[in-house]
């Protein structure tokens, strides 16, 4: 296929490489619309105003203070007080750039970007120094967009509270991880929190349809089939920046098509179709982040799924996690928690599973261990629930840390070394294989904990029996029965 980002051929030109186009049927104009050596197109059909952002709804009503920040100068804030700094917290993709270069386009104000990722604590100090001589000698406000400020120390968003404070720039700082975890909190304290929710899909379809018929998009040189629409949508799974970017893809790759087949141009433009869409993406990317707020989301949506015996939610989570390039070792272990937490000794036999999916994981590895991890979630999914040990060990910590212990009854002391029997270790010690069904009647807790009952069964799989024959071991010990 031909480098999509190779610049339209001068028309004046003789044949191109892969002869002339108006013998194959596709128009020039066609082809300096899709392989446009410009911007690439998610940069071409970044929002101009407010009223070109998809999405958002929530933060834009009229009157809310990102519509004030994006008004020209003298509509939104006024007075001394001047606009407050923000912090644009979302997944990928989903506008947070676009609303920084909206927010620069107001009247009066000077755009400057910084990347966390190649910035320093000299870079910022420059830019405030800037900003406070713009601000001082024409009056201009300095909008300073940073993204990924995650990434930044806490001596580099140190350097930014000046600033922020003394509001030389209006800082407008995008992340994708949770700003409570990091950003510090003197800079969340003087900005503004928004949280962006991910696009729907009727966003993305507005998207798409608005970047083949704007002239700075495609400019009606392609139509885009619903099938194929409807497969970007799904793919770009809520980011605005990959559909644009596999539209881009799939466009030139019917150009591709039309060329080679020696295909006539329709009337209405080259049409886009799901094979040329297939061919340009054929796998959603997940939105994964192993450290950050989407490893533990989904951890935990999975280990809930599980524990709600939803094994149609639980595969789909594991799937997700694998897709992502999760450590499967880890999948493996929050299972074999999971086994003795959530399903326990109502199946017993869950632990042993997922111990040995564990085992299995290490030994085969991927991707073959997918297939041992489908059939211990499959088990653990859809076994029978009971949390009766994990409440009865946590009861038993519990009473422990408050002091509730006691001493060890004399019977049950060690024995075994020399003066042991002096201090009464052991006597009357009932050994437990002398007795009927091997249970001796005798006092096993502590003093003040005689009667305590932390362990108590479920009448749901195999520890419904278990609760009779516990009730009955109980009445034994303690001399009811």
């Amino acid at each position: 296929m031909n480098d999509l980002f190779t610049s339209a051929q001068n028309p004046d030109d003789g044949a191109s490489p892969s002869g002339d186009r108006r013998a194959s049927g596709v128009s020039r104009q066609a082809e300096a619309s899709v392989r446009s050596s410009a911007a690439p197109l998610a940069v071409r059909m970044r929002p101009r105003s407010v009223e070109e952002i998809l999405g958002q709804d929530h933060l834009l009503r009229p009157g809310s203070p990102l519509r004030k920040l994006a008004a020209a100068s003298g509509e939104g804030y006024t007075g001394a007080a001047g606009p407050s700094s923000i912090i644009l917290y979302g997944p990928p993709g989903i506008g947070k750039t676009t609303i920084a270069h909206v927010i620069a386009r107001g009247e009066g104000r000077r755009f400057v970007e910084l990347s966390a990722i190649s910035a320093g604590v000299k870079d910022v100090r420059q830019v405030m120094d800037r900003a406070r001589e713009e601000r001082d000698l024409y009056g201009r406000t300095t909008v300073l967009f940073l993204d990924e400020i995650h990434r930044f120390t806490k001596a580099q968003q140190d350097a930014l509270l000046p600033g922020v404070e003394n509001r030389w720039v209006v800082l407008v700082a995008a992340t994708t991880e949770n700003p409570s975890f990091s950003v510090i909190a003197p800079l969340l304290s003087r900005s503004l929190l928004l949280t962006l929710r991910p696009l729907q899909d009727a966003h993305i379809e507005g998207l798409l349809a608005r970047a083949v018929e704007d002239e700075r998009g495609l400019n009606g040189a392609v139509v885009l089939s619903e099938a194929a629409r409807d497969y970007l949508v799904r793919m770009a799974g809520g980011d605005a920046r990959r559909s644009l970017t596999v539209l881009e893809a799939a466009a030139g790759v019917a150009l591709d098509r039309v060329e080679q087949e020696g295909l006539d141009e329709d009337e209405e433009g080259i049409t886009v179709t799901e094979a040329d869409a297939a061919q340009a993406m054929d796998r959603a990317v997940q939105r994964y982040d192993k450290d950050g707020d989407q490893h533990y989301d989904v951890i935990s949506a999975f280990i809930k799924s599980i524990r709600g015996s939803d094994v149609d939610a639980a595969m789909h989570y594991l799937a997700r996690m694998l897709e992502a390039g999760e450590d499967p070792r880890f999948i493996a272990r929050r299972l074999i928690i999971s086994a003795s937490e959530d399903v326990g000794m109502a199946d017993p036999t869950a632990l042993q599973t997922a111990v040995a999916a564990a085992q299995a994981v290490q030994l085969i590895g991927m991707p073959e261990g997918r297939i041992v991890l489908g059939q211990a979630v499959t088990h653990l999914a859809t076994a029978p629930k009971s949390n009766a040990s994990y409440n009865a060990v946590n009861a038993a910590i519990a009473d422990v840390r408050a002091g509730g212990t006691g001493q060890v009854p004399p019977h049950l002391r060690d024995a075994h070394y020399p003066g042991a029997a002096a201090l009464g270790h052991g006597k009357g010690y009932v050994y437990s294989h002398d007795e009927p069904h091997a249970v001796a009647r005798q006092q096993y807790a502590p003093d003040p904990l005689v009667g305590k009952d932390y362990y108590v069964p479920k009448p749901i799989g195999h520890e419904k029996r278990l609760a009779e024959q516990v009730a009955a071991l109980r009445r034994i010990l303690r001399g009811a029965g």
